[in-house]
């Protein structure tokens, strides 16, 4: 409409001199007013088409709510981590070294063995130890033989043969003295009654007073033979005790032989190994030190504000740079009764498990130990997070009458599928969990 009109218009003033000035006057005016109208026609069907498509614009999308729940509190430290044990490990006897069969920063378990020493003297202490206990037990059979006792048999002097045959011989000789002394009374009686002579009556006396002679003299032989095996019992007893004293040497110089042999008394590392094969060592000479990292220890420092939320067996958990992605759990064992004057702060010791012996003494710690009671915290979908890579920075949407709003956050602990926001978003609030890349500050959207 607007090209025909002007081609009108051309028309028109190519034929001026036909009409009249009044008549180009009110043509021209005509002409404004309807290509104003036509404009502004147009100028509305644009605002009207702008509208259409910026509601067909509009971001469609999911949302959910910022939760708050409760966590457990945390007392934020960082300390040093230290071996359990340190072994400054040294032979029991004296000796030449033939053997280091562990090096520095080698793993050892406990009972392997870390050095040995020369056993020639040893074992030589140890041979003649045993031939003085085969000695001992030859006399110990030897008397028992004189006293015709077998191996570790039990002493009865009534057993023994000589005193058998001394005991035999005594009661014979008792028995003869009696009849001796029923005839001296007999002929005696006979005597006195005149019946027969004196000179027969001496002879009975004679045999009786023989008799008694016989008797005692066999008593005293049977009390000598007595004594005599009771003598022999007690070299016996004297040869088992020699016995006794021989083993216990033999004991002895089995140690000597088996303390040769040095051993790690704990399963760790050899953090040190000062000898080496050739040289002579003695009971002060330190062959090597042992490290003992399973478990492992943190120190860490507390401020003093904090001990009272801190217990023995309260739980633990630290971080190191060597392992960014792990944690490792622990619990306290001890806490220092002083405290750092410079510092003011406290040293809490944790046993650390350390299986795989990955942690080393000496590696910077930062720890987290958990407080009495607990904390609010908002959580949101991991989902609702997207990284800034150029700025380095976490952000999500929160939506406000259908009109995202950018927040930049920052995160903390996660916990399965949702995340610890530490600042930026509050609890309750609407956040976008799905088309975030689509969204940007001040988008529409449609839930």
């Amino acid at each position: 409409m607007p090209i025909k009109l002007f081609r009108a218009f051309i028309c028109f003033m190519s034929n001026t001199k036909q009409y009249p000035k009044q008549s180009f006057t009110v043509l021209f005016f005509a002409i404004l007013v309807f290509a104003s109208a036509c404009g502004g026609s147009k100028t509305a069907q644009s605002k009207e088409n702008n509208s259409e498509t910026k509601s067909d614009n509009a971001v469609q999308i999911t949302t959910t709510k910022a939760v708050s729940r409760d966590i457990p509190a945390y007392i934020q430290t960082t300390g040093s981590l230290t071996s359990d044990e340190v072994s400054d490990v040294a032979s029991q006897t004296s000796g030449q070294i033939i053997a280091t069969p562990v090096d520095v920063g080698g793993f050892v378990k406990q009972g392997d063995v870390i050095a040995r020493l020369s056993q020639k003297d040893a074992r030589l202490r140890l041979q003649q130890t045993l031939d003085s206990v085969k000695q001992a037990e030859a006399t110990v059979r030897q008397a028992e033989a004189r006293l015709g006792l077998s191996q570790n048999g039990s002493f009865l002097s009534a057993t023994i043969p000589e005193v058998r045959a001394a005991s035999a011989n005594y009661e014979q000789l008792i028995s003869e003295l009696k009849l001796a002394e029923v005839n001296e009374k007999r002929y005696r009686e006979l005597v006195e009654s005149g019946d027969t002579a004196m000179i027969v009556y001496d002879q009975y006396r004679t045999t009786r007073d023989t008799a008694k002679s016989k008797v005692n003299s066999a008593k005293q032989q049977l009390e000598a033979v007595i004594n005599s095996a009771k003598q022999n019992n007690q070299a016996i007893k004297t040869a088992q005790v020699a016995v006794e004293s021989a083993k216990t040497q033999v004991s002895i110089a089995e140690k000597a032989v088996g303390d040769t042999i040095i051993r790690s008394p704990y399963s760790g590392f050899v953090n040190n190994r000062p000898v080496a094969v050739g040289e002579f060592v003695t009971s002060s000479s330190i062959i090597a030190t042992i490290v003992r990292s399973n478990p492992i220890k943190v120190q860490l420092k507390i401020d003093e504000g904090e001990l009272p939320n801190i217990t023995i067996g309260t739980g633990v958990s630290i971080a190191v740079a060597a392992y960014k992605d792990r944690k490792f759990a622990g619990t306290v064992t001890a806490i220092n009764p002083s405290l750092d004057i410079a510092t003011r702060t406290a040293t809490v010791e944790a046993t650390i498990e350390n299986g795989n012996n990955i942690l080393r003494s000496g590696m910077f710690a930062a720890g987290q130990i958990a407080r009495s009671g607990g904390t609010k915290a908002v959580f949101i979908p991991s989902s609702a997070l997207y990284s800034d890579q150029n700025t380095q920075s976490y952000r999500a949407f929160v939506i406000e009458e259908n009109v995202a709003k950018l927040r930049v956050v920052q995160i903390g602990q996660t916990e399965n599928d949702m995340i610890q926001i530490l600042s930026g978003i509050a609890a309750d609030e609407t956040i976008a969990v799905s088309n975030i890349d689509k969204l940007f500050e001040g988008a529409k959207v449609i839930q």
